[in-house]
């Protein structure tokens, strides 16, 4: 390694211009610099002058000309920590070479740091021709002492991601994850003239990048590129692999889920178990996707969850962390609204902010909007609540008013298990950031028993737009409009003629339908006046409990209160009548009391009866 770094390293260590150190150097305030040939020569070791200029010391409001820019979108650590306002997380590799596990998954939600982090851990490692150490001598690893500073440049090292392979067929996928390995082997082809590698590997590299190679080539791919890496270096390589599990969930969506399970679970195999050639395995995703599904097998990776305590300050932004990004941009008294908006999320013993959010407000002048909706898609979301039962749609409206609920919490859900067990909702949710853990209790079994709640109004907003929406996208904005007036003008005529229509506009599985699903269909109507009204699902009130109550939040709304019945193959007098044994349920029963306790002065009460996709529905106004 050099003694020495350029001008330009310099500029980059320390956070300022290349015309700025070369005045330094002029001036004589870098010491043990040298002029070298028609540039400057620097001690690696050499300390950044003090700024000698004259600061005002005067309360900014707005971002100086001399004020770092937001690294909105970059994943690359060397561009991020050199030219942006970098949050400085590099003690992630010291914690990870205190520990040294063979292999190390991190699952965290999207947008969460993931594959910065990974090329930060990349760039560490990596053996360049490049001193990559200038992107590290003035971060905390540094200065942890010679024996960490000793692995820095040490290992080649595989870097694969994956985050952007969202194809719609296995044939698209495959070909693009094809193309990526191959971009890696060409990233190394220095072994093609390796005097340690044999022909043959050669021949299997240089199919490899004529695109010539098999599936089962592919699939062995890892395993040979990191020998032939061990061969040629004297040294195993690393081997990182980002967002592992998008093309799985592209899979699973668009139906071809076991091709892609098969070919990743081989791949894996081949580079990350028992594989001499490896030193030290990274994966990030979204899910673990339990090791009987992809990681079979697999018994040297150590899963690192948002429930797990190790590792939990690196992926987000800690407190104070955002303090002193508010400090920097000069908006301490943001520091409230920050939290109101993008704070609350708990992995393991710590209290995380959203970074990709809390960027993103920096860089929008401070105004605050749900940034993290737009980041992804959340059409696995929509394939759950698709399965989604009375119990469901009650907890996901609870979540919106504020409550928390008690639940069990599967760390190694995976796919699959959305069709056979819909209660997986909650699973998901937490580890793709919908959800906060208040509490967790470890089960038997691994898994957790979690108290879980909404995180920040960032996700209540997102919920709204995005998972609510689902619940109800099967109609029309004209119709969801309709109903609501409906509902408050107590035109009981017309909400039964909009009801039907939007049964009528429905799918066959309606005529089968028993009062669980109509309680769920009318309970997600229901959400869309969440503004308006704190709605609750099977409470106690008087004799009985009530299916359904909007209670208003302002004293000019009524209330309002819902009785369903559903029974096969009615119509006319009889569906008629149904409705109104509903309605008198609400009276005989008193389901009003709840209500009139807390000051409610008029209410209107809903008999419903379903059968099919026929509806009844009889009014009464209190």
């Amino acid at each position: 390694m050099s003694d020495t770094i350029t001008v330009k390293e310099a500029a980059k260590l320390w956070g300022i211009t290349e015309r700025r150190v070369t005045v330094l150097c002029t001036e004589g305030r870098i010491a043990g610099a040298y002029k070298k040939s028609r540039s400057w020569a620097i001690p690696v070791d050499a300390e950044k002058p003090a700024d000698s200029r004259i600061k005002t010391g005067a309360y900014r409001k707005n971002k100086t000309l001399s004020d770092l820019p937001l690294p909105v979108g970059i994943s690359d650590y060397r561009l991020a920590s050199s030219e942006y306002y970098y949050v400085d997380k590099t003690m992630m590799i010291k914690d990870f070479l205190d520990e040294r596990p063979m292999v190390s998954l991190f699952t965290r939600p999207r947008r969460f740091g993931k594959t910065l982090n990974m090329d930060m851990i990349r760039t560490f490692f990596e053996k360049t021709d490049e001193n990559t150490s200038v992107y590290f001598r003035d971060k905390k690893i540094w200065s942890c002492g010679k024996k960490y500073r000793d692995y820095q440049g040490k290992y080649p090292v595989i870097f694969i991601t994956f985050k952007d392979v969202k194809r719609d067929t296995w044939e698209e996928t495959y070909d693009q994850i094809s193309k990526i390995l191959t971009q890696e082997f060409e990233r190394h082809s220095e072994l093609l003239e390796s005097a340690q590698c044999s022909k043959y590997e050669k021949s299997y590299f240089q199919n490899v990048l004529e695109e010539k190679a098999d599936s089962t080539d592919m699939m062995m791919s890892l395993q040979r590129l990191s020998q032939m890496l061990d061969e040629h270096y004297g040294i195993p390589p690393i081997i990182i692999i980002d967002e592992y599990d998008t093309p799985i969930q592209q899979g699973h969506m668009r139906g071809f889920y076991d091709k892609v399970i098969l070919f990743m679970r081989n791949l894996f195999s081949g580079g990350l178990k028992d594989n001499r050639h490896l030193s030290y395995g990274f994966l990030t995703g979204i899910l673990r996707v339990a090791k009987e599904s992809i990681f079979s097998g697999l018994n040297n990776l150590k899963v690192n969850s948002i429930l797990d305590s190790q590792y939990s300050e690196y992926f987000g932004f800690t407190p104070e962390e955002v303090k002193e990004i508010a400090r920097y941009y000069h908006a301490e008294e943001k520091y409230a609204e920050i939290c109101a908006w993008y704070d609350g999320y708990q992995f393991g013993g710590s209290e995380i902010f959203n970074p990709w959010s809390v960027i993103n407000y920096f860089s929008n002048g401070c105004q605050p909007k749900a940034f993290w909706q737009s980041t992804g898609s959340n059409e696995i979301i929509g394939e759950i609540l698709a399965y989604a039962g009375e119990d469901i749609y009650e907890r996901l409206n609870a979540l919106l008013q504020g409550d928390s609920f008690l639940t069990y919490i599967d760390a190694g859900v995976i796919y699959p298990q959305i069709r056979n067990n819909p209660s997986s909702v909650y699973s998901f949710l937490l580890v793709a950031g919908y959800l906060k853990v208040v509490r967790a209790d470890p089960a038997f079994s691994g898994d957790y028993m979690c108290e879980v709640a909404l995180p920040n109004r960032e996700i209540a907003f997102v919920y709204h737009k995005e998972i609510l929406q689902k619940l109800t996208d099967i109609i029309p904005q004209a119709t969801a409009i309709s109903i609501q007036e409906a509902l408050y003008a107590h035109d009981a005529e017309r909400l039964q003629k909009e009801m039907h229509r939007l049964l009528l506009q429905s799918a066959s599985c309606y005529d089968t339908a028993g009062e669980n699903f109509y309680h769920g269909f009318v309970l997600g109507l229901c959400a869309m006046m969440d503004n308006r009204y704190y709605i609750s699902s099977n409470g106690e009130s008087g004799e009985g409990r009530y299916d359904i109550q909007l209670l208003p939040k302002s004293e000019t709304m009524p209330g309002i209160l819902i009785e369903l019945k559903a029974a096969r193959n009615l119509s006319g007098d009889r569906l008629k009548q149904l409705s109104e044994t509903a309605l008198a349920q609400i009276q005989d029963r008193r389901y009003d009391t709840d209500m009139i306790s807390k000051g409610v002065k008029s209410i209107v009460k809903y008999g419903v009866a379903f059968s099919g996709k026929q509806v009844e529905i009889a009014v009464a106004i209190q």
